[in-house]
């Protein structure tokens, strides 16, 4: 303990840091930012242990881009946090994967100490419950992003057809496409509204449409907007009728909704069959043959 606690005051002195690149150019900005670092405002608690929060906080950082080193899926991480409409990065993410990993640990080692000094599990089958649970915490919120992005790519079909149809009559009451994806971040909520404000400030920023659209279309990754995107492109650079294209695209994801209902339909159908055969069929028969036994052994 005195060894560790010693090895940590030394790596932790200011010196032994790594400097990064906002500290390295931070005196020659003194002129342009010449607040004082102590009347800075400290950065929000993220978990209600406030004090020992700000404790951990620069040992999960130092942890956090350690396991980046040896990860090279962090652009793809990204791209699924934009997938799931989050705002945080990549860096965040692992912090909160660290963090359920670290609260499944404590929790069973505190369980698997109680039933170890009651003499209910060995040693060896301890630890390995203690780590398997650690390890499934921080799987665990990697499969809660994975629903997430689900859940949030069927709002985004379900809420397209209506968006779409939306869009075509603005077009084809005479407004631009600009104007149309205006109009629709007006009247509509949702997550594709929400997509659609992010192109429409882009637009307003200065970047083109198509390249908005076109990023749109990269951070949803979803086959249908894909053809929304690339069906808005064509029509804006070859002037072919807009209205005609967007009202076929939202027939075409009323259909493939349809479509996917009758496969789930199909589905459950077949699954259907198992509490069928082996719950209510041998209920039904014992109903029907029980009365004769009871009349046969009455006979008797």
């Amino acid at each position: 303990m005195l060894g560790a606690g010693l090895w940590l005051v030394v790596v932790r002195i200011p010196a032994m840091r790594a400097i990064t690149l906002t500290q390295r150019i931070a005196p020659q900005l003194r002129a342009v930012d010449l607040r004082s670092r102590l009347l800075a405002d400290a950065p929000g608690n993220v978990t209600p242990f406030g004090p020992l929060e700000r404790i951990i906080r620069p040992l999960l950082a130092d942890a956090v881009a350690w396991s980046h080193r040896f990860n090279p899926a962090a652009a793809t991480l990204a791209c699924r946090l934009a997938q799931a409409g989050r705002a945080q990065t990549a860096a965040d993410f692992r912090a909160q994967q660290l963090l359920w990993a670290a609260g499944d640990l404590a929790a069973s080692t505190l369980v698997m100490v109680f039933l170890a000094a009651s003499g209910s599990v060995d040693v060896p089958f301890a630890v390995v419950i203690v780590l398997g649970c650690a390890v499934l915490g921080f799987v665990g919120r990697d499969y809660v992003l994975s629903a997430d992005i689900r859940r949030r790519e069927a709002r985004m079909l379900a809420e397209f057809p209506s968006l779409a149809e939306l869009m075509a009559l603005a077009v084809s009451a005479g407004e631009s496409t600009t104007g149309a994806l205006e109009r629709i971040c007006r009247t509509a909520t949702g997550e594709l509204a929400g997509e659609f404000a992010l192109v429409l400030a882009a637009t307003r920023a200065g970047k083109p449409l198509v390249e908005a659209l076109q990023e749109f279309s990269h951070r949803t990754r979803l086959a249908p907007l894909a053809r929304f995107v690339d069906g808005i492109t064509v029509a804006v650079q070859r002037g072919t009728p807009l209205a005609d294209v967007l009202r076929a695209q939202a027939q075409d994801v009323r259909d493939l909704a349809k479509r996917e209902l009758m496969e789930s339909a199909g589905k459950k159908e077949i699954a259907m069959m198992v509490p069928l055969v082996f719950g209510v069929l041998p209920l039904t028969v014992l109903f029907a043959v029980y009365p004769g036994i009871a009349l046969i052994n009455l006979g008797f």
